[in-house]
């Protein structure tokens, strides 16, 4: 297991490798496989790739996130203005389905709102709003309503994450209750976690993923 300051300086090397950032603006703490990021920085894209850049990093159990958006004078909009690039950005994107999410605006933290029949889709529809200027944060209330009856079967599940090279499924536990996967157990980094919950999300039939997994390395 990787010291405090390991883990710390592995993290500030992952950041600092990120072309978007600058390791400056950025502060990091490692206790215990616990990460926290603090500072500042000028897009919510640059917030999310620093997230990202830290959950790469082997070790990381858990990751603290006080990042704060804040915008030089000139690149200031009005909710009106955020809120038209918004719907602009989704109506682009020929993955999310016209006219089935909504959004709300608040100081510039957007707020996505509907139903849609698949995961990937609830995450397009929120990398589509990451770059945009202006925006501070955004809440993904975006529900998946499976357009298909079919009956979720356990052993689709765990087949599916068994086919992943990428997974170590020895210690994950699968359950189906209705439309509902929970996964349970340890897995050795973020990763895999993470990867674990987007395969279980790809049934078909399926509306909610719990990914109670533990990383532990």
């Amino acid at each position: 297991m990787k010291s405090n300051q390991e883990l710390q300086l592995d993290v500030q090397n992952s950041i600092k490798w990120e072309p978007l950032l600058n390791a400056a603006e950025i502060g990091v703490t490692a206790k215990d496989g616990i990460v926290s990021l603090t500072g500042v920085v000028d897009s919510y894209a640059k917030k999310m790739e620093a997230e990202n850049a830290a959950k790469k990093v082997v070790g990381v159990r858990a990751l603290v996130e006080n990042i704060e958006v804040k915008f030089p004078s000139s690149w200031s909009k009005t909710n009106i203005e955020i809120a038209n690039e918004v719907l602009n950005a989704l109506l682009s994107n020929w993955i999310i389905p016209k006219e089935k999410v909504t959004i709300k605006v608040e100081d510039g933290w957007v707020t996505l709102e509907g139903e849609l029949p698949w995961n990937y889709q609830k995450e397009a529809a929120h990398k589509a709003v990451n770059y945009l200027t202006g925006v501070k944060g955004i809440t993904n209330n975006i529900k998946i309503m499976s357009e298909t009856s079919d009956k979720l079967e356990k052993k689709d599940v765990e087949d599916a994450i068994n086919r992943s090279w990428s997974v170590d499924d020895r210690n994950i536990n699968v359950t189906v209750s209705d439309t509902t996967v929970t996964l349970k157990g340890t897995v050795n980094s973020w990763y895999q976690r993470e990867e674990a919950g987007r395969i279980a999300w790809n049934t078909p039939g399926i509306q909610l993923v719990e990914n109670d997994l533990v990383v532990d390395y």
